[in-house]
């Protein structure tokens, strides 16, 4: 009997127990099944992620332009970061809806779903007319999309994750989960190597009327790809047991909230630096080189390529050690070492310097990896199987609100009106509050799953 209760548990957090010798959520399948549950999993979150991100190099390049042409430059900007900002509003919802579904009915079939979702939504705003053919519908309809994104993403981490941690063997849980959080990195590089690639072969009208459309009309083949990948994985283990003990949760959500509370928000406070160092790094940072410091558009691409391997490399060095190490320790290394980045970023930033820019991405982003990475079977070790997928979900898309959806907002307003100094003080208080949040947890590796 799975036993989820906080009030019967031997842990202090009602999670899964720490009791080493307990085998219970060993692996027992085939390397040439396990390799394919991590490539199903990297694949599927490199292209939902992907999806992302087109939307928000989108937003920081030409949807101004093209869905809000009567606003003032900042003013526009501010608008297509605000529809940036519905998804992440909308993420926490899909990670309740799918959640549910994903610990109810099972892993893959909502992760089929989720990306179907995804791919939909981005492919279509490649066909969304502008505010000069549709007029206010065109970004109403815009804002639609937006939202359906966010609720096909709020689904699909969560369930990756537990794809490939739930299939890991006893003690590899952090190397399995490294391939799911690899996704954002591949997702945004090539994001945005097609914007670069784009950008350098059209001239700025051609970039500007239709070249964008061209890597969100992509979607509609990475979707093709992603479901042929993820039809051919089989359910998780874990899950597998639950079910047969007939032990699935009826309302796992509530059961989240009521059962575990302090890990749910402690989890999703360890998520807010993350989400804010790469959102700032990313989408405000592509906006306030190209626009402020006059940096060229291809320029600024190019860093920030630059910069997302250095996420890689943070994000895998994290995931992998996290075995030997620990989740915890590690999470809290990358927010400590984000509390000093912040400070520096926009100094190297404003000098303008391409060499100097690029120090700058790419620490914040491998600051971001390291916590990042762990963060892959962390969240996921914190809950039970019966409530898993709706728990680490939901901790982590509440964390995306906090850190991702509103940075690039306060960092334009704070950029405006003190200078981008402030940006930074901000960026080094996310990361406080997510070095506090991580002290209150414990440490998991040695837990079972279930």
């Amino acid at each position: 009997m799975i036993d989820d209760d906080p009030s019967t548990s031997k842990t202090a957090t009602g999670a899964a127990p720490t009791d080493a010798s307990d085998k219970s959520d060993a692996s027992n399948e085939s390397p040439e099944s396990l390799r394919r549950v991590a490539v199903a999993s990297f694949i599927g979150t490199a292209i939902e992620f992907y999806d992302f991100y087109v939307y928000g190099t989108a937003a920081a390049l030409v949807l101004n332009d093209a869905f809000f042409p009567n606003l003032s430059p900042v003013n526009g900007t501010l608008a297509a970061f605000s529809t940036y900002a519905v998804a992440f509003a909308a993420r926490p919802i899909g990670s309740l809806v799918f959640g549910h579904f994903g610990d109810r009915v099972g892993r893959k079939s909502v992760l089929v779903a989720s990306l179907l979702l995804m791919g939909l939504s981005t492919a279509l705003v490649g066909l969304l007319p502008g505010y000069g053919t549709w007029g206010i519908w065109a970004p109403l309809l815009l804002v639609l999309l937006r939202f359906l994104q966010g609720v096909g993403l709020g689904g699909e981490w969560g369930g990756a994750a537990l794809l490939a941690v739930e299939h890991a063997p006893r003690g590899r849980r952090g190397m399995f989960a490294a391939f799911p959080q690899l996704g954002p990195s591949v997702g945004f590089f090539a994001a945005t190597g097609i914007f670069w690639l784009l950008s350098s072969v059209l001239d700025d009208e051609a970039f500007r009327s239709w070249g964008w459309r061209v890597p969100f009309l992509l979607s509609f083949l990475l979707v093709a790809v992603g479901l042929f990948v993820r039809l051919k994985i089989s359910e998780t283990p874990v899950f597998a047991r639950v079910m047969a003990a007939q032990e699935a949760s009826k309302a796992p959500a509530l059961e989240v909230f009521k059962r575990h509370p302090r890990e749910l928000l402690l989890g999703a406070g360890g998520m807010v630096v993350a989400y804010g160092l790469f959102y700032t790094a990313t989408t405000y940072c592509l906006a306030y080189g190209t626009n402020t410091l006059g940096v060229p558009r291809n320029t600024m691409l190019g860093l920030s390529m630059v910069a997302c391997v250095f996420l890689a490399a943070g994000t895998w060095f994290a995931a992998t050690r996290s075995d030997a190490g620990g989740r915890r320790r590690l999470v809290l290394a990358g927010s400590g070492l984000a509390v000093v980045w912040g400070l520096v970023l926009f100094p190297l930033m404003d000098t303008e310097r391409p060499v100097l820019i690029a120090i700058a991405l790419g620490g914040a982003l491998f600051c971001m990896g390291v916590v990042y990475g762990p963060m892959g079977a962390y969240l996921p070790e914190l809950f039970g199987a019966r409530v898993r997928y709706s728990g680490a979900s939901f901790a982590y898309n509440l964390g995306g609100v906090a850190g991702g959806a509103v940075a690039p907002l306060v960092a334009t307003r704070l950029q405006g009106a003190f200078g981008s100094g402030a940006v930074g003080w901000y960026v080094s208080a996310m990361a406080v509050v997510s070095l506090l949040c991580v002290l209150a947890l414990p440490e998991t590796r040695e837990r079972s799953l279930g």
